[in-house]
C-alpha cells in the first residue's frame, strides 16, 4: 500500500496557530473552532498542544533541552497533520512556545533561526489576549506575573519580527469563536463557489 501523497500545494490548504500565554483559552478556541468547521464539512486536524507531553520541566523552570525538545516535537506534530489534512489548527506556534526560553534567558542561535524559518509557514496566527487569572490545571503555572511576563514578551516578540497576527478583543470574548471561523472561511472558500449562486 502507498502513502498518500498530498498535493504540493492546494488553494484550500491553511495552517493557523492560536497563540498567546497560557490560561487564556487556546485550547478551548481550538476545540471550538474544529467543532464549527467540521459542521461545515471542512477537513482538518488539531496540533495538540505540545508542551503538555514534554518530559522535562517547563513553565519558570523550563531549559533549552525541554524547549528543544517542545520545538521540535511541535514542528514534526505539525508536518504530519499538514501531510494528511487540508486544514490544520494548532494549539499554540513554535514562536509562543519559544517565548518561554526567552523568558529563561537559555535561547541559543539554533532554536532563534529554527523559528524564524518555521514561522512563515502559518496561514495565519491568532493573538489570544489575557482575560482571566490562570487556573490551577496540573500543568501549567498559575502566577498571574508570569503569565503576564510570557503575555508581554510574545507581543514583544510579534512586533520585532514583523507579525501582524489576528488579535481578539478582551472586551468580546463571547464572538472570538465568529471572528475566527470568519477568518478561516475567507481564507478557504473557494473562488468559483459565488458563481454556483
Amino acid at each position: 500500500m502507498h502513502a498518500r501523497v498530498a498535493p504540493a500545494s492546494p488553494t484550500h490548504d491553511l495552517k493557523l496557530s492560536f497563540i498567546g500565554t497560557h490560561g487564556v483559552g487556546k485550547t478551548t478556541l481550538c476545540y471550538g473552532l474544529a467543532a464549527r468547521l467540521k459542521a461545515q464539512d471542512v477537513v482538518l486536524d488539531i496540533v495538540h498542544e505540545v508542551a503538555r507531553r514534554c518530559p522535562l520541566p517547563i513553565n519558570e523552570s523550563t531549559s533549552l533541552a525541554a524547549q528543544s525538545w517542545i520545538l521540535h516535537t511541535q514542528i514534526a506534530d505539525e508536518l504530519v497533520a499538514c501531510s494528511r489534512h487540508p486544514v490544520v489548527v494548532c494549539d499554540r506556534s513554535v514562536l509562543d512556545n519559544y517565548v518561554y526560553l526567552l523568558l529563561s534567558g537559555r535561547a541559543g542561535a539554533g532554536l532563534e533561526a529554527l523559528v524564524t524559518s518555521w514561522l512563515p509557514s502559518y496561514a495565519l496566527l491568532v493573538y489570544v489576549p489575557i482575560v482571566d487569572a490562570p487556573r490551577a490545571d496540573g500543568l501549567r503555572s498559575t502566577d498571574p506575573e508570569f503569565q503576564r511576563a510570557v503575555d508581554q514578551r510574545l507581543r514583544r516578540e510579534l512586533e520585532r519580527r514583523g507579525v501582524a497576527p489576528l488579535v481578539l478583543d478582551p472586551l468580546a470574548r463571547e464572538a472570538w469563536l465568529d471572528v475566527v471561523e470568519a477568518a478561516v472561511l475567507a481564507r478557504i472558500a473557494s473562488p468559483q463557489l459565488p458563481l454556483l449562486g
